[in-house]
């Protein structure tokens, strides 16, 4: 392996290595609702006399979860909400994990790309050039549906190559509709700690929640829908 290419993999192995990191020494425990009811208290004190800070430590500390596929970044949005209620941590989530997954998709681009594309040859043209023409549409479909593994989401378009700033603005737009939710579950997180309980994070799959974001994502699929009834040829 030349210089060149372990150049290249340098961004993808620290974010590898960040997670074997974290995962090895077990700091998850670290980043659970059980250590926010232990420490509520000073937390929300802090976050009171430094709101500017605290939220920039915030969108830092998501960011690096979302970057390094920490599997505790489920759990950084509910706490924004709890924190800083629920429109101003749902705007610091979606800002937060934006960032973070423009660090992803551009770990991937920079290390993998030039290889899929030698590895793909004429099929990955084909895939890159059926994706360009909506992937605005597709992204913006698969943010929307809360299924479809985060960091697999991160890395896919940066190998189609997609452009960074159409990635960027349909994963903002995308995660909007669950950051509110999620935030908006932690807004109430402090009474739900209090009694001792831990909050329901699969309320976003429950159907008065789920049905509007499929809707959204259907929306979403109608450009490429009309893309593709145009191309038809008329009878």
């Amino acid at each position: 392996m030349n210089t060149s290419t372990l150049r290249r993999l340098l961004p993808v192995a620290i974010l590898l290595a960040g997670l074997a990191i974290f995962l090895l020494l077990g700091l998850e425990r670290y980043f659970s609702f059980e250590m926010l009811a232990r420490h509520k208290a000073t937390l929300t004190a802090w976050v009171a006399a430094h709101r500017l800070l605290a939220g920039l430590t915030f969108v830092l500390a998501y960011a690096i979860m979302v970057a390094f596929s920490l599997p505790v970044a489920v759990v950084a949005t509910p706490v924004g909400g709890f924190l800083f209620g629920t429109w101003i941590g749902a705007c610091l989530s979606v800002a937060a994990a934006t960032l973070g997954s423009i660090a992803v998709f551009l770990a991937a681009r920079y290390a993998f790309r030039d290889l899929f594309r030698a590895r793909a040859g004429a099929t990955l043209a084909r895939l890159e050039e059926g994706f360009r023409h909506n992937d605005f549409s597709y992204l913006l479909f698969l943010r929307l549906i809360p299924v479809f593994p985060f960091w697999l989401i991160n890395i896919v378009p940066a190998l189609l190559g997609m452009q960074l700033k159409r990635y960027a603005l349909a994963t903002l737009l995308g995660i909007v509709p669950a950051s509110i939710v999620y935030a908006s579950v932690g807004a109430g997180l402090g009474a739900v700690l209090k009694r001792g309980e831990q909050p329901d994070l699969g309320i976003i799959f429950e159907w008065h929640i789920l049905l509007p974001l499929l809707g959204l994502a259907v929306l979403a699929l109608l450009p490429v829908v009309f893309a593709r009834l145009r191309r038809q040829p008329s009878v």
